[in-house]
């Protein structure tokens, strides 16, 4: 045996735990996913009908319309949000944005449950935002309480920081000589962001709301806890169906569909890795 080959075998061995861990923690429960989607409940063939289901059935067509209402707003809100924050982290010299800075990733650092059942208290209609409203004679009910309204909000809650944070990263790696070059011949401050800081945090924009669609695709805290009886986020169903329902195939179907929409997240994200240096350009 030569040398090369046993260090090529001695490189696989070493590689070989990690691969038999990720093949079986994620790789074989996919698979197994996917073909139990594809079989009948009580006979175990071939059958389309547990997709079927879920774009037929008006419920569940609405369940999962109403998740896609509610993560694309809370993408487009929380990335808007997110960049104007951290403009002014980045751009911004002050005692007030230092302290911002020092500050506004503190709601990642809140469990989740304790964040919920906090607003939960304050924007319900007999929440603090009531009470005091009480003191001065008016009577304030918000109707956030399972509602899309207030899903969306504790989603923002959880995700601003992590897209700021994100796209702050990208433009402190803006050179400050680039833009006071600019600033040197005359290019005014709507120009340079639109030449030069855009295109540049471009990329960090669109990787922060790849993370955002995925991760409120699945949520499920949040529209547990806050969300009504009807329609129900994706989420919600999928806990119906194994737990309620009981039906298996059901709940893989809903976990494929699930996975094929964050899928179409991911690509966007691996796209824009690998056409990293066009970004740039």
């Amino acid at each position: 045996m030569s040398k090369n080959l046993k260090e090529k075998l001695a490189a696989y061995g070493m590689v070989l735990p990690a691969f038999l861990v990720v093949m079986l923690t994620v790789a074989y429960p996919i698979v197994s996913a996917v073909i139990q989607s594809f079989q009948d409940g009580s006979t175990g063939g071939f059958t389309l009908a547990n997709y079927a289901y879920f774009f037929t059935d008006e419920i569940q067509r609405m369940n999962l319309l109403y998740t896609l209402y509610i993560v694309f707003v809370t993408v487009v809100v929380a990335i808007v949000v997110a960049y104007l924050l951290a403009l002014y982290l980045r751009f911004v010299k002050s005692k007030i944005s230092r302290t911002i800075g020092m500050l506004y990733l503190l709601p990642r650092f809140v469990p989740a449950m304790c964040a919920v059942y906090a607003m939960i208290t304050i924007i319900r209609d007999t929440g603090m935002i009531n009470r005091l409203g009480q003191i001065f004679g008016v009577n304030i009910n918000l109707g956030m309480m399972y509602h899309a309204s207030g899903i969306i909000t504790m989603n923002l809650w959880f995700n601003i920081p992590f897209a700021a944070m994100m796209i702050a990263a990208g433009l402190g790696g803006i050179p400050d000589s680039i833009i006071e070059a600019a600033s040197d011949v005359g290019a005014g401050k709507l120009t340079i962001f639109k030449t030069m800081i855009l295109p540049l945090s471009l990329k960090d924009v669109v990787v922060a709301a790849t993370f955002v669609f995925m991760s409120n695709v699945s949520s499920f805290t949040t529209p547990y806890l806050m969300g009504g009886n009807s329609p129900k986020m994706l989420g919600i169903a999928l806990f119906d169906q194994f737990n309620r329902y009981l039906d298996y195939n059901r709940s893989a179907a809903l976990s494929v569909i699930m996975f094929l929409l964050c899928s179409v997240s991911a690509v966007v994200y691996i796209y824009t890795n690998l056409k990293e240096n066009d970004w740039e350009k």
